[in-house]
């Protein structure tokens, strides 16, 4: 499903990809592309204080925040976890394919793909119910019945905060 070529062309042209993550289905776009972010916030309703997760092929891309992620204690995980660092969420996933989708998208922002204040979507058909023709690419992975990331905040000073187990 990650392979499909209509994702990284969706994306590059600053459209906006309905597609399961590696926790849930994601509303998805460029993670530099300040037209898709906005177009995200407008279409999930969602609070621009409500900052959004960023998927990133490794760690090393933090770089392009501005943000050296040597600085940080970044422990693995067996399970989805996003860390905060200076503030920006950010996940590497788990997967191998999704890696490789981000390599060729570059960085993508991946909230949930539903409305706020509604339950992630967890087929292709929820997500059509929440969004119709408000996204540019669908892309059905069957049935997600993931669970959102553990967030964890990092500090440089190897402060440790959970805020979502």
């Amino acid at each position: 499903m990650w392979n499909d070529p209509n994702i990284v062309k969706v994306i590059k042209e600053g459209g906006i990809v309905v597609m399961p993550t590696d926790t849930v289905y994601g509303l998805v776009g460029g993670a530099h592309d300040s037209k898709a972010i906005e177009r995200i916030y407008q279409i999930k309703n969602r609070q621009k204080d409500k900052k959004l997760i960023n998927l990133i092929s490794d760690w090393s891309e933090t770089q392009k925040w501005g943000i050296d992620s040597s600085k940080f204690n970044i422990p693995v995980y067996d399970s989805p976890t996003t860390f905060i660092l200076d503030g920006i969420s950010f996940r590497v996933p788990q997967s191998s394919e999704l890696i490789t989708l981000l390599k060729q998208t570059g960085p993508l922002v991946a909230p949930s793909a539903n409305p706020e204040g509604l339950p992630p979507a967890k087929n292709i058909m929820e997500a059509k119910k929440y969004f119709s023709d408000k996204v540019d690419l669908y892309i059905d992975g069957g049935e997600v019945v993931g669970k959102a990331s553990e967030v964890i905040r990092l500090e440089a000073d190897g402060t440790v905060t959970i805020l979502r187990a």
